[in-house]
C-alpha cells in the first residue's frame, strides 16, 4: 500500500570519471564578495575558468539554486550541475545541514536522471553522512494514484558521493543515511495517502506491512478491544465514523538495551472537526492529521533496522473524526483509559483525547521517557510558523530533543508550560475539559496532555515531552531543499538521533 522510493548510495574516492553517470554536482556558496566555487574534483584550469564565469552565468550560490551546464570531459558525465549551498562567511565551511539541503535540492530537481555524482566538500564522515542523507531525502516522489506515467519523472536512483574518505565509518554512515531516507519517505507516503485509502484499519495494516522482516512486535486493538478495555478517548473520537478506530503498538526490544523510551503518535486519518465542524477551505489538508503516528511508527522501525540498543515502542492512536448521529457532542463526558473523565467542549480538539489514552497506556510500562508527537494545534503555526516544531515538557527531555534536532538538521523550539494555564482546563462536570485558554493554545494543549503522564515505580512523574508538528509536518508551499510538497516526514530524524543518544549514554 505504501510504496517507498529507494536510492542506492555509494562513494568514490578517486578520479570522478571512474563513476560515469548522468551528472556531476558541485557546490557554490554565497560569499561577501560574490559566488564562490567550493572544493571540487575539477582540474585547476577548469575550476578557475568556471569560477570566473559564475556571475556571468547568473549563478549566485543561493540555497536551492540548481543550474545545469554542459559536462566537462574530465568528469565523464554529460551534465555539470552547480548547486547553491547558501551563505558562507569568510573562511567558513558549509554546515552539515547546508550540505544536506544542497544535496537534497539538487537530487530533487534532477529527477529524470538515473545516476548522479555529488562532489561537495566532505572533510569529515559527518559531511559524507549529510550529503548522503540529503540525496536520500531528495530522491522521493509520490505517484501511487496516477493512472499514467506521462509527464512524470522518476527520482534519481543512484547517488555517488565523491570523497577522499573511506572505511567502516563511511560505510556505516551510508547505511544509516539509507535507513533515514527509508523512514522519512515512508512517513511522507503515509501522510500523502488520500483518506479514501488510509483510514484506521488500513493504517494498522500498513504498520504491519512496513514492519515485516524486522525484529519488532505489532499489536492491534480493534474497536471491540478498545471498548472493552476502556480507551474512552480513542473510542469517543472515532465512534462518529463508519470506519472504526484502532490502537497500534509496535515494540522493538533488543536483548542488550540499556534504556526504554515510548513514542506516542496522533493518528487522526481525517479530521472534519466532528460536530464542531471545520470550514471547508483547507479541510483536504486534514488527511495529514495522522503525521505524528506515521513519525513514531517509522522511527521505531528505523531503530530496528539500525539495531540500536534501546527498547522503543510506538503507540499509534488512530481514529477518523467524523460528524454523524453516533459522534461525540460538545458537552459529552468521556472516561479515558485509566479512569480520568474529560468534558468535550469542542470536538475539533480531538487529538489530545486520543493521545491521552496512548500516554496512559505507555506510562503503564514504566519507560524511562515518553515522547508524544502530534499535529495538535493551529496555535503552533501562529507561534512558530510553518517550519519549526514546538517542544514542551520535562526540561531534561526537551533539552536533549533540542540537541538531537540541531544535529539532525531539524527546526524545533522549546516552549514553556505556564502553570496559570491549567485552571483554564477546569470543568464543571468532569475532571477536566478538553479546551482551555485560547491564547497560548499550543501550550494549553500540552498542559492537558501532561495530566495523563503516569508515574514511575518510585512515584515520580515519568520524564515526558510533547512535540507539536502541526505546521512543519505538511508543506503547502513550494518544495525547498530536500523537502517536497505535502508530507515532510519531519521529526523522524530528531527522534532517531535522540534514541541513539540514549543508547550511547547507557554505554
Amino acid at each position: 500500500m505504501v510504496k517507498n522510493t529507494e536510492i542506492n548510495l555509494s562513494t568514490l574516492s578517486r578520479d570522478v570519471k571512474k563513476a560515469p553517470g548522468d551528472a556531476v554536482i558541485i557546490g557554490v556558496a554565497q560569499a561577501s564578495g560574490g559566488p564562490v566555487l567550493l572544493d571540487n574534483p575539477l582540474t585547476a584550469k577548469s575550476a578557475e575558468a568556471l569560477a570566473d564565469s559564475l556571475k556571468a552565468l547568473g549563478i549566485t550560490g543561493a540555497a536551492d539554486q540548481v543550474v545545469r551546464l554542459p559536462g566537462l570531459p574530465e568528469t565523464g558525465a554529460g551534465i555539470l550541475v552547480l548547486a547553491g549551498v547558501g551563505k558562507l562567511g569568510d573562511g567558513e565551511s558549509a554546515t552539515g545541514e547546508a550540505l544536506r539541503r544542497a544535496a537534497g535540492s539538487a537530487v530533487r530537481q534532477l529527477a529524470g536522471l538515473a545516476t548522479v555524482t555529488l562532489a561537495f566538500p566532505t572533510a569529515s564522515v559527518a559531511d559524507v553522512a549529510a550529503v548522503a542523507e540529503g540525496a536520500a531525502l531528495g530522491a522521493y516522489s509520490y505517484t501511487e494514484f496516477r493512472s499514467s506515467r506521462e509527464g512524470l519523472k522518476d527520482p534519481v536512483r543512484n547517488a555517488i558521493i565523491f570523497t577522499e574518505l573511506s572505511g567502516k565509518e563511511v560505510d556505516s554512515a551510508l547505511e544509516r543515511a539509507a535507513v533515514v531516507g527509508t523512514a522519512v519517505n515512508a512517513t511522507r507516503s503515509l501522510v500523502n495517502q488520500p483518506p479514501s485509502h488510509l483510514y484506521p484499519e488500513s493504517f494498522a495494516e500498513a504498520a504491519r506491512e512496513l514492519a515485516k522482516g524486522l525484529p519488532v512486535k505489532v499489536t492491534v486493538w480493534d474497536e471491540k478491544r478498545l471498548e472493552k478495555e476502556g480507551f474512552g478517548g480513542i473510542m469517543g473520537v472515532g465512534k462518529g465514523s463508519a470506519r472504526q478506530p484502532r490502537l497500534v503498538k509496535v515494540e522493538y526490544a533488543p536483548a542488550k538495551a540499556g534504556s526504554k523510551v515510548a513514542f506516542v503518535g496522533k493518528g487522526i486519518t481525517f479530521d472534519t472537526g466532528g460536530i464542531s465542524i471545520k470550514p471547508a477551505q483547507g479541510m483536504g489538508d486534514m488527511k495529514s492529521d495522522m503525521a505524528g503516528a506515521a513519525v513514531v511508527l517509522n522511527t521505531v522501525l528505523a531503530l530496528a533496522r539500525l539495531r540500536v540498543p534501546v527498547k522503543a515502542s510506538a503507540w499509534l492512536c488512530i481514529a477518523e473524526n467524523m460528524p454523524s448521529g453516533a459522534a461525540s457532542r460538545p458537552a459529552d463526558v468521556l472516561t479515558m483509559f485509566g479512569g480520568k473523565t474529560v468534558e468535550v467542549l469542542n470536538t475539533d480538539a480531538e487529538g489530545r483525547l486520543v493521545m491521552a489514552d496512548g500516554i496512559v497506556a505507555a506510562s503503564q510500562e514504566y519507560p524511562d521517557a515518553i515522547i508524544d508527537v502530534a499535529t495538535l494545534t493551529g496555535a503552533q503555526l501562529i507561534a512558530l510558523g510553518n517550519r519549526t516544531a514546538g517542544i514542551m515538557g520535562s526540561d531534561e527531555i526537551t533539552g536533549a530533543l533540542k540537541a538531537a534536532a540541531d544535529r539532525a538538521g531539524e527546526l524545533v523550539w522549546p516552549m514553556p508550560l505556564p502553570e496559570e494555564l491549567r485552571p483554564s482546563l477546569d470543568s464543571q462536570v468532569a475532571d477536566l475539559a478538553n479546551i482551555g485558554e485560547r491564547h497560548g493554545g499550543m501550550m494549553t494543549a500540552a498542559v492537558f496532555l501532561r495530566e495523563f503522564v503516569g508515574k514511575d515505580k518510585a512515584g515520580e512523574q515519568i520524564p515526558w515531552a510533547h512535540i507539536d508538528i502541526a505546521g512543519p509536518s505538511f508543506n503547502n508551499g513550494s518544495p525547498y531543499g530536500y523537502t517536497h510538497k505535502q508530507g515532510t516526514g519531519c521529526t523522524v530524524r530528531t527522534l532517531l538521533a535522540y534514541a541513539e543518544d540514549l543508547a550511547a549514554a547507557a554505554g
